[in-house]
Parts: C-alpha cells; structure tokens; sequence
C-alpha cells in the first residue's frame, strides 16, 4: 500500500503518491495522471508498478482536487498552469530518482492530460528519462532533445485529442528525432479505455493488453537500459492498428 508524501521541503504543498515495491531497490517510475485529477485509480495503478518492481510515484498537480464529470475535469484542466505543472513534474523527477529505494534509472507513464505532459517532459529531461508510455495522448513539436524509447497505446475511436492524423504525425516526429517508438492502436476501444473508472469507456480486454505490453517495455529499457537484449519492434512504418488478442510483443536483438 502506498501512501502521500511531500515532494521537498521547499513546497510542501506539493504532494506525490508513493508506492515501494518489496525488492529493496528498483527503477523508478513516474505516473502522470489524467484530467480527472489523482484519482483513487490512478492511485492503484502506482501500486500495480510497484508490484511489478518499480518505484511509482504520482504527483499530484491539481492539489487534492478530482473530477468525477467531463465538466469538472474540463474546468481543472484549464485553470492548470502549464509552466508550473512542469515545475512540479520535475521536482517530482528529482525527488524520485534520489529517493533510497530508486536504482536511479527512470521512466514515465502518463494518461491522456499525464500523457501529454510527459512528452513534453521527455524533451525537457534528455537522458533523465530513459522510457516514456504514453496512454492516448499527443504533443507537437519536434523530439530532438528527447533520448527515452516511446510506447504508445491509442483508441482506434477517439473522440478527444488523439485521432489517426495526430498519432501517426507524433509517431513520424519521434521517428524522425531517432527515438525508439512503438505504437499500438485497439480496435473497437474509446478514448480513456485502459481506465477501470471510467464504465463507459473501460475495455477490460485491451487494458490488460496494454498493460502487459507497457511492464514488458518498462523492464526492457529501465532494468538495464544501457544493454537492453531486446527492442519492440513495429514491422511497418507507420501506425496501425492493432488486434486486441493474446499479449504478444514482436522482439527483435538490438543490431
């Protein structure tokens, strides 16, 4: 069970959940969460990480608040501060890979509103980060200062801000910049369909594929990401969808 912390002495107003796993040390990883705010799910999917050996680590950027309406989470979103967000992401970064239990090796998970946030992290943090898994979520830009390896999981229907167009330009832009990326989209699924919480879009069959799909990724580039023995490879150039079935990830050695 984890539990909330602060982030540093220097604002304490600023909390983070935790959760350890029971290896004496692991990687870290840091979970961004949706516009929903830190929600109780989110909250567990912190000690699913740590379950599977990572040191998770939330922060919390709406400060306590939560949505349980599209309208209420519209609203927290657009009184978030980006600037100070990305403040608090990166004190959030500092304080987890200098935690005790963190090998030091580091990765991002983040949600749609948390997805968006950790592209945008990856560029600022360079070689901090060495893995990013990003749950339908898009960015701009180019990807130039980014050194991670890119996961991504899409909803072949969504109605928010990750269509067909704006994923396949963010794949071709990673790409381009020369990052590892490898993303899959799930037939039939709705924007926030990983989402245990969300009844109406919830698909319980394609979350436990991209869950598994996303611990085979963490392990591969965070456990030893200077030799990692295997890479996900995407036999296409470009994005497609794929068939939510038995939780197979295509390998190839690193050549």
């Amino acid at each position: 069970m984890g539990s909330m912390c602060a982030l540093g002495p220097e604002d304490r107003h600023c909390q983070a959940y935790l959760a350890l796993p029971e290896a004496a040390a692991g990687p870290g990883v840091l979970l961004l969460h949706a516009w929903w705010g830190l929600t109780p799910f989110f909250c567990r999917v912190c000690e699913r990480l740590a379950g599977e050996g990572f040191v998770a680590l939330a922060p919390d950027l709406y400060r306590g608040a939560t949505a349980t309406s599209a309208a209420e989470a519209q609203a927290l979103r657009f009184a978030l501060d980006d600037q100070q967000a990305s403040r608090e992401i990166d004190a959030a970064l500092k304080c987890l890979r200098s935690h005790s239990s963190c090998s030091g090796v580091l990765g991002v998970v983040g949600f749609s509103l948390g997805g968006y946030l950790a592209l945008r992290l990856a560029r600022r943090a360079g070689s901090a980060v060495s893995a990013v898994v990003v749950f339908y979520a898009t960015e701009g830009g180019t990807f130039d200062t980014a050194q991670a390896a890119f996961l991504g999981h899409f909803a072949a229907d969504d109605g928010c801000w990750a269509g067909a167009r704006t994923v396949c330009s963010l794949q071709n832009r990673l790409r381009a910049s020369g990052c590892q990326t490898c993303f899959h989209v799930y037939p039939g699924t709705r924007h926030a369909f990983f989402e245990q919480d969300r009844a109406e879009d919830y698909d319980a069959r394609a979350a436990d594929l991209a869950w598994r799909r996303t611990i085979a990724f963490l392990h591969t580039y965070l456990d030893s990401p200077s030799q990692p023995c295997v890479t996900l490879y995407d036999r296409t150039p470009s994005y497609r969808p794929t068939q939510v079935g038995p939780p197979e990830i295509p390998v190839r050695p690193r050549v």
